[in-house]
């Protein structure tokens, strides 16, 4: 579980019925597969096995390879332990931002445990690091910061993807990753951004991730900066089990609702489906390497 949320065990609804499968398929840049089974558990019947049955369930609907993304040492070490015996699955590692703060004088000792979980050949990114004024105050960011310029170290050192989780932080994620010097691959997780700055994250070469929340009413500036986003830069995600894609907002999420997010990515964007699919999973690949 995340120590990001410290939430008691709980039900968020049901889970909605599956979308048609995608023609071609991609891959789950960003999902939390931990704090699924225990927030919200997995669709369909109950299994022994819920890790496999959202990761079965995914692989119906056309999202047959998944980024499961780590936020504490707990969870990042779980994380890794899974993609070692799961074809489908790679690992990502971290603390994440609203996490660093928090660990005081633990935290150089977290930052070490991170840095030898990246060293491991199946966790291909870092993150989710990054900065979050939002939920950080003042007295917080300074730790916050020097997490996320270990992260960029890490990801750098060990030729890993940096997973950025960027929220109400759009200039300073930008200024720390020009003083630290950004690695070959940067992906702005769960993209919160304007068409101005997708475009400013183009220029730099970085991947924007959109989950569902392009597919909400009110984030027409989601949509904007997708249309802007050349095809060879997008990713998609769920940041399961967050951010449920309409029209099932505020329901649990899984990889297998993919497929509502990447036909609003078809439909914003003017572009083929099967064809942006492939372009996403080629993305997915040269960000994290062959699965």
């Amino acid at each position: 579980m995340s120590s990001r949320e410290k939430t008691s065990p709980r039900r968020m609804g049901e889970f909605p019925a599956a979308p048609d499968a995608l023609p071609v398929p991609v891959i789950d840049s960003h999902t939390h597969l931990d704090i699924t089974v225990h927030e919200a558990g997995v669709p369909g019947d109950a299994t022994d096995d819920p890790v496999q049955r959202l990761v079965d369930a995914a692989a119906a609907a056309g999202v047959d390879r998944l980024v499961q993304v780590g936020v504490d040492v707990a969870s990042s070490r779980w994380s890794a332990e899974l993609a070692a015996t799961h074809p489908s699955v790679l690992a990502a590692v971290a603390l994440h931002p609203n996490d660093a703060p928090r660990l005081g004088d633990r935290l150089d000792e977290a930052l070490r445990e991170i840095e030898a979980l990246a060293a491991h050949d199946r966790v291909r990114a870092i993150g989710e690091t990054g900065l979050d004024t939002f939920r950080t105050g003042e007295d917080g960011r300074a730790a916050q910061e020097e997490s996320f310029r270990a992260h960029i170290g890490f990801a750098k050192r060990y030729g890993k993807a940096l997973m950025i989780h960027d929220r109400d932080a759009h200039a300073d994620v930008l200024r720390v990753l020009d003083a630290e010097g950004a690695p070959d691959t940067v992906v702005l997780h769960c993209f919160s951004g304007d068409a101005e700055f997708a475009a400013e994250c183009v220029r730099r070469g970085y991947l924007l991730s959109f989950a569902g929340t392009v597919t909400f009413k009110s984030a027409e500036h989601l949509r904007a900066a997708a249309r802007i986003t050349p095809p060879e830069h997008l990713l998609v995600e769920t940041d399961a089990p967050y951010l449920t894609p309409a029209p099932f907002r505020g329901r649990p999420n899984a990889s297998y609702l993919i497929p509502l997010t990447m036909r609003a990515l078809a439909e914003t964007t003017g572009r083929d489906l099967a064809e942006l699919c492939a372009a996403v999973s080629a993305n997915g690949e040269r960000a994290f390497g062959g699965w």
